[in-house]
């Protein structure tokens, strides 16, 4: 069974029973507040009975503060005596915090043998009155209202963040499904690195290449946003770094995650990721949204529009990609989009997909299912449901099956090694934020915590998690994804492309029922058949890389 963590988590159980050890094992030195250990603070040492009174009051203050704050208390005591069980109760409620016990049913011949062992023993006549003691304690904990009752043996710290997550790690390792990991940059601290920028993101591409991650995505924004740094930390321009990366690690997806349309032509962003697929072999992707910071288009002299005017933006802009990176140079008339001709080589060695970003569930959700090859979600997942229904239903009105769509999602994770090295990571990055807050925000755990996590959202449909680490600092911060990404290591199989959605107006080169057959006739004897569905599939078939999204 889990225990909800962070919690007061009280343990029961005689002298010799192991509830120190046990905490040792599951919890770190200051989570545990130890009646023992207090005594040796307050007086003589762990055994100066005297200042016992003093201890417990001690104790009963750093509860009340730790459980004030949202943190995990676990109290190391015997916890035989109702009247203190029922205070700590009082105090977990009063703080919103949830409340379990752990009851020791040692072998009351193993807790002598271990008292015998002691330097200073507990009489025998204590120890047999506190194994007496504890069949009634039983009833009694049963009937006072604790959040759960669970024995030693069964208990194991489960994140409140994640309800579930555990089960579905094992789930995980019993029935693996695929699902593809993408790095995605948001700072950058090369100055960091004596050998510089280019040295630095060297390293990082290399990482997420050992780490088993499909690819790398980067923020675009002219200004580092207030979420990740502060605004004089450096924020490259993405599809120039891109390109760089493309020649590092070969076998990387390499795309933006998002570009916003208000920053360039649309047509030269067609132009810019059709360059990259040339020169990465066909493993670009492009994350595209409406754009939603004011500051940075002011002080780069950019316009702004309302937020009508930039989803109409959106609209256009991925109507002309989708025109720019077909074959062949007609004009082209669509719904949104008149281009005279659509001359743009290179061509993307394979289709591109487009990921719409942004959650407006009245329209961003709308666009993303009717003329992108996916969205982008947030992680958490009361969220995610929420979304994934409203983006679906969008896919229903537009006429596509839902199950075409692919559903991915940004997450921003804090992953230790194990449970205390967590704990330490998120209190140096959480800043102002409370502990407990950012834990919750960011889904602090091990990497096993996080395949549980991740197992939760591959069954609702998800099928690539972007991956923004906190704090990122490092080639061994990206090494921490490993056990995650090779949980879900894709296959070859996982290959499986699916149809494009609805074409916009009467399609590329030309209008009327017989464009398709007008195209072939006016284009020269060899482009036609370079541009025929038949060498797009032997073309296709000669990729040397897995895909990491079904059907882009």
């Amino acid at each position: 069974m889990t225990l909800p963590d962070p919690a007061l988590v009280v343990l029961v159980g005689p002298s010799g029973s192991g509830k120190s050890v046990w905490a040792a094992e599951h919890y770190g030195p200051h989570e545990v507040v130890s009646s023992d250990r207090l005594r040796a603070v307050v007086g003589s040492g762990e055994h100066d009975l005297d200042a016992s009174d003093d201890a417990f009051a001690l104790l009963d203050q750093i509860v009340a503060a730790r459980l004030r704050r949202g943190l995990t208390a676990v109290v190391d005591t015997l916890g035989l005596d109702p009247a203190r069980r029922r205070g700590y109760l009082d105090l977990a409620r009063n703080s919103g915090m949830p409340a379990v016990t752990v009851l020791f049913g040692t072998d009351p011949a193993e807790c002598r043998r271990r008292n015998r062992a002691r330097d200073k023993p507990v009489p025998a006549t204590v120890l047999d009155g506190q194994v007496r003691r504890m069949r009634a304690v039983v009833t009694e904990i049963g009937a006072e209202g604790w959040d759960a009752v669970i024995t030693a043996a069964q208990a194991q710290p489960e994140a409140s963040h994640t309800p579930g997550a555990r089960k579905a790690a094992s789930e995980q390792r019993q029935r693996p499904v695929q699902m593809g990991l993408i790095l995605q940059v948001s700072r950058f601290p090369w100055d960091e690195d004596p050998a510089g920028p280019a040295h630095w993101l060297a390293t990082v591409a290399r990482a997420a290449a050992e780490a088993g991650l499909q690819g790398i995505a980067l923020m675009d924004h002219l200004i580092q946003i207030p979420q990740v740094g502060r605004a004089w930390e450096p924020i490259p321009e993405p599809w120039v770094t891109l390109g760089m990366l493309a020649g590092l690690e070969p076998g990387l997806r390499l795309g933006t995650l998002v570009t916003p349309v208000t920053f360039r032509a649309p047509g030269i962003l067609a132009k810019t990721g059709a360059t990259l697929d040339a020169l990465n072999g066909g493993r670009t992707f492009c994350g595209i949204g409406a754009g939603w910071w004011e500051r940075e288009h002011a002080g780069f002299g950019l316009p702004f529009p309302s937020a009508r005017l930039r989803l109409d933006q959106l609209e256009s802009a991925i109507e002309t990609l989708r025109a720019l990176w077909q074959p062949g140079t007609r004009e082209y008339r669509g719904e949104r989009v008149w281009l005279p001709e659509t001359t743009c080589y290179p061509r993307p060695v394979s289709r591109i997909p487009i990921i719409v970003g942004g959650g407006g569930e009245k329209r961003t959700l709308a666009i993303a299912a009717r003329l992108g090859d996916g969205c982008n979600l947030p992680s958490d997942l009361g969220a995610l449901d929420r979304k994934l229904a409203v983006f679906r239903q969008h896919c229903l009105e537009a006429g596509r099956d839902p199950a075409q769509a692919e559903v991915t999602v940004l997450d921003v994770p804090v992953v230790g090694r194990d449970r205390q090295e967590a704990g330490s990571m998120v209190e140096k990055l959480r800043g102002t934020t409370t502990a407990a807050a950012f834990a919750r925000r960011h889904h602090a755990g091990t990497a096993d915590d996080h395949i549980g996590r991740y197992r939760l959202l591959a069954d609702r449909g998800v099928r690539t998690v972007f991956v923004s680490l906190p704090g990122l600092a490092d080639p061994e911060d990206v090494l921490r994804l490993a056990p995650v990404a090779a949980a879900f290591a894709l296959g070859v199989g996982c290959l499986r492309r699916r149809p494009a959605p609805p074409p916009c107006g009467d399609g590329l080169r030309g209008t009327g029922a017989s464009s398709a057959g007008r195209r072939s006739r006016r284009l020269p004897r060899s482009r036609a058949a370079w541009s025929s569905p038949s060498a797009r599939r032997r073309r296709r078939t000669r990729l040397p890389w897995t895909f990491p999204w079904r059907g882009w």
